[in-house]
């Protein structure tokens, strides 16, 4: 087993999330990662990998932080549960909606363009197979988890998102919705609900390049941050 020696900076891992609706309250749940699951990286998680850092930060009496694609100065809200279970590391979030940026976010969540939970960390501990070139973490400093577009691992998903979405029955009430109840101008919505056809229209045709689907969202994350 390998150990840090100091030097190394701080890595990041992805996991990907299930919408299944977003409510007014901006409360989510689910996994920022799962045990045992080989991500892009050629990396697993192991569990218990997170028990050390997680004790300390309930020693300290807080949490790792929420952030907007791993940027530090981009804090969108907070955890209020974090936890290790039989699946993975177990999270609970409130975005804070009187910022403009925790409105975009909870935004691109309601409308499915946000699907990604990300661990910022520093590896503590951890053990190199060279049969399969996989490298199993052991130990893991946890600093924070971002919302993020596109995740590394697809295993995780997020268990349910608190919404007054699930009473919509088109794409026309989701516009609505955006509108009224979030604040997003009509040309916004709008946009918003067309990225939304097309990805559909790609992800049904199942032969749409990974590109095109990055394009609109990218599209939609630039029309939301103007």
């Amino acid at each position: 087993m390998r150990k840090n020696n100091g030097l190394q900076n701080k890595r990041t891992a992805a996991a990907r999330l299930e919408i299944k609706a977003a409510g007014d309250d901006g409360v989510f749940e689910g996994y920022g990662s799962v045990f045992d699951q080989v991500d892009s990286y050629s990396e697993t998680v192991a569990r218990g990998a997170f028990a050390e850092s997680l004790k300390d930060h309930a020693a300290a009496g807080t949490l790792p932080a929420l952030l907007w694609q791993h940027n530090p100065a981009q804090p969108i809200g907070v955890y209020t549960e974090m936890r290790e279970d039989e699946k993975g590391l177990y999270v609970k979030g409130q975005l804070t909606l009187e910022t403009q940026m925790g409105r975009d976010a909870h935004a691109l969540l309601k409308a499915g363009a946000l699907n990604g939970l990300s661990i910022g960390f520093m590896p503590v501990k951890w053990e190199d197979n060279s049969d399969t070139n996989i490298r199993k973490l052991v130990q893991i400093d946890l600093w924070e988890v971002s919302l993020v577009t596109f995740p590394a691992n697809e295993r995780a998903r997020v268990e349910s998102v608190k919404s007054s979405l699930e009473g919509c029955e088109s794409l026309k009430d989701v516009e609505r919705q955006l509108r009224d109840s979030l604040g997003v101008s009509q040309d916004e919505a709008t946009a918003i609900v067309g990225r939304i056809k097309r990805i559909d229209r790609q992800h049904r045709d199942g032969d749409a390049a990974r590109s095109g689907i990055m394009e609109s969202v990218t599209k939609t994350l630039e029309i939301l941050n103007r």
